[in-house]
């Protein structure tokens, strides 16, 4: 079982590690330098994709006991999208619970292993404003736009690219 200060000094290594060598399409830091388990995370919009240029702002927090459990993400930037809600959770299959899926969707090998990273995580969400899945939406709107209505879904991530660009 993991403690508190194991998980301590793995985020500090995490963190370490992503300071020494950035990772192309975001970055990341502590909130407030005392509380290692809150981290604000900036994700660039990936290129050729209806994101490209925007600057999505994240809160990334972690529970005591990680990595045994997953952290949650939250955009503090409005983002559109079929696998964020309204509140701007992410909903990605990494981000829930180990085991077994309770609604039989996602395979155990698709939920939170303690071998993932803040990286992998963050790499995770990159791909995951690729290529939506629409098939298990935390935004159900966004993906009924997403495959019913694809030039007003391209308007809506227009505008939230821009503002996200209004506020860096």
């Amino acid at each position: 079982m993991a403690s508190a200060s194991q998980a301590s000094l793995l985020l500090q290594k995490q963190l370490k590690d992503l300071c020494k060598r950035p990772v192309d399409g975001f970055s990341a830091g502590l909130v407030d330098e005392s509380n290692l388990f809150e981290w604000s995370v900036t994700v660039i919009g990936p290129p050729d994709t209806l994101y490209e240029g925007g600057f999505f702002n994240a809160i990334m927090s972690f529970p005591q006991n990680y990595p045994n459990s997953p952290p949650t993400i939250r955009f503090t930037s409005e983002v559109w999208h079929p696998n964020v809600y309204s509140d701007g959770k992410v909903c990605i299959s990494i981000l829930h619970p180990p085991g077994d899926d309770p609604n039989g969707y996602e395979l155990a090998s698709e939920r939170w292993s303690p071998v993932h990273t803040v990286e992998s995580i963050i790499l995770s969400i990159i791909s995951m404003l690729s290529s939506p899945n629409d098939e298990s939406p935390a935004n159900v709107e966004a993906a009924k736009e997403w495959r019913d209505n694809r030039d007003e879904f391209k308007k809506k991530v227009s505008r939230c690219v821009r503002r996200s660009q209004e506020m860096t």
